[in-house]
């Protein structure tokens, strides 16, 4: 899985149409999320950082819920932008999900266990496992 990192509005309007899970690691606005909305019609999630999803707007809220778009809570940990503009989500992870759901493990466990493992967010490994179901 391919997370793409965002880092300032600019690069909005430089988005892959592709492109479905978006981590935003600025604090964009309505317009801004609308405007990533528009240039990327096929995102299925879009995360952003604890301090910023504490206090993105009920109205910000609504509107991804009303386009079937999810909101992740969460961070993209030792990503280095300059290198890569995508952070990975690697094979181990999965498997480690994986390996959990199949021994029946409920999936606040499996986000506790696994994003002590692989610092990801709980919040992206729920995604995951709903996305997997």
């Amino acid at each position: 899985m391919r997370i793409r990192v965002v880092s300032s509005k600019k690069e909005i309007e430089e988005l892959n149409r592709n492109e479905q899970m978006i981590h935003l690691a600025f604090r964009a606005s309505n317009t801004d999320i609308f405007k990533l909305l528009q240039t990327c019609p096929r995102i299925r999630a879009i995360q952003v950082p604890s301090s910023y999803h504490k206090t993105m707007s009920r109205a910000g809220h609504m509107f991804l819920e009303m386009q079937g778009v999810d909101i992740i809570e969460g961070d993209v940990w030792g990503h280095r932008k300059d290198i890569n503009e995508y952070y990975t989500v690697n094979d181990r992870a999965f498997e480690k999900i994986s390996d959990l759901q199949s021994m029946g493990t409920d999936v606040d466990e499996i986000a506790m266990k696994v994003s002590r493992e692989t610092k990801l967010s709980p919040g992206l490994i729920k995604y995951i496992v709903k996305q997997h179901v």
